[in-house]
C-alpha cells in the first residue's frame, strides 16, 4: 500500500465514522453548522435568477444542503462531489429530510480526476479537502479548473489546511500528519495568490486551530493553519489556462 493509499484509508476511516455518530447541525462535532463566510456570501448573488453551485468534497451536506435551500425557489441547482459511499448516501438522506432533493445533485468522484465544466458556475465551494488530493500538480489543474469553471464576476470559496501537525495526546509524540499535501503557509498562499492572479480577493485569513481526532482508537490533536480564501472572478480576469 503507498503511502497517499495508507492516509486515504485512515481518512476514510476517520470520515465514515463521523458520518456514523454524528448527525448533521447537532452539537457535537464540525457537522454542527456550515461555514458562516460561504452563507454570507450568497446575498452577492441576489439579482440572478438562478444560481449554479458545486461544492467540491461535499460530505453529508454541511455546506450544499444550506445553500441549496436559500436558492431551491430560484432555479438553481448545488453538484455535490465526494468520492465517500458514506458522505453520498447520508447527503442524499439528509436532503430529502430538509426537502431540497430537487435541488441537489450528487456525483462519486475523486476531486483530483473530477472534471468542472468550463464556464459554468456562480459559485464554487471547497472546504477543507483541495489538501486531499494526491500531489501540488493535481492541486494546481484543480483551482485551474475552478477558476475555469466559475462565470464571470462568479465566486471561488476556499478553506485550506496548511502545515498540519499529529501529535500524540497519551504520548506527546509527533506523528506523520496524514495529509496528502501539507503544505506550508507560505507556499500554499503564494500558489493561490498566483493562480488566482487578477480576480478580486474578497476575504484572506490565516486561522490556527486545534482539533481532537481519533487514529486507531487514540486520541490524538491535530494542529493546522486553516486558509480560507474567497476570491470574485473580474470580467478581464488573467486566464489560467496561460
Amino acid at each position: 500500500m503507498s503511502r497517499i493509499e495508507f492516509i486515504r484509508d485512515e481518512e476514510k476511516k476517520y470520515h465514515d465514522f463521523c458520518y456514523e455518530n454524528y448527525i448533521l447541525f447537532e452539537k457535537g462535532s464540525w457537522l454542527y453548522r456550515p461555514v458562516k463566510t460561504v452563507m454570507d456570501l450568497l446575498p452577492l448573488f441576489d439579482n440572478k435568477e438562478s444560481l449554479n453551485v458545486i461544492d467540491l468534497g461535499c460530505g453529508v451536506g454541511r455546506n450544499s444542503i444550506p445553500i441549496a435551500e436559500a436558492i431551491k425557489n430560484r432555479n438553481g441547482k448545488v453538484i455535490c462531489v465526494d468520492l465517500l459511499d458514506s458522505a453520498l448516501n447520508k447527503l442524499k438522506e439528509y436532503s430529502k429530510q430538509y426537502k431540497v432533493q430537487e435541488v441537489i445533485q450528487t456525483e462519486k468522484a475523486d476531486i483530483g480526476n473530477y472534471k468542472i465544466k468550463p464556464n459554468e458556475f456562480d459559485l464554487i465551494v471547497a472546504v477543507s479537502t483541495l489538501e486531499h488530493v494526491k500531489s501540488e500538480e493535481v492541486f494546481e489543474d484543480v483551482v485551474r479548473q475552478m477558476a475555469e469553471g466559475t462565470k464571470n464576476n462568479g465566486v471561488n470559496f476556499l478553506i485550506v489546511n496548511s502545515e498540519v501537525q499529529e501529535i500524540d495526546l497519551a504520548t506527546n509524540e509527533k506523528l506523520d500528519a496524514l495529509m496528502e499535501l501539507n503544505l506550508s503557509t507560505e507556499v500554499m498562499m503564494n500558489k493561490l495568490s498566483r493562480l488566482y492572479t487578477g480576480w478580486e480577493v474578497l476575504k484572506t485569513v490565516v486561522t490556527p486551530l486545534e482539533y481532537n481526532i481519533t487514529r486507531n482508537d487514540k486520541p490524538v490533536l491535530l494542529k493546522t493553519n486553516a486558509i480560507t480564501y474567497v476570491v470574485k472572478k473580474a470580467l478581464d480576469s488573467y486566464s489560467t489556462t496561460m
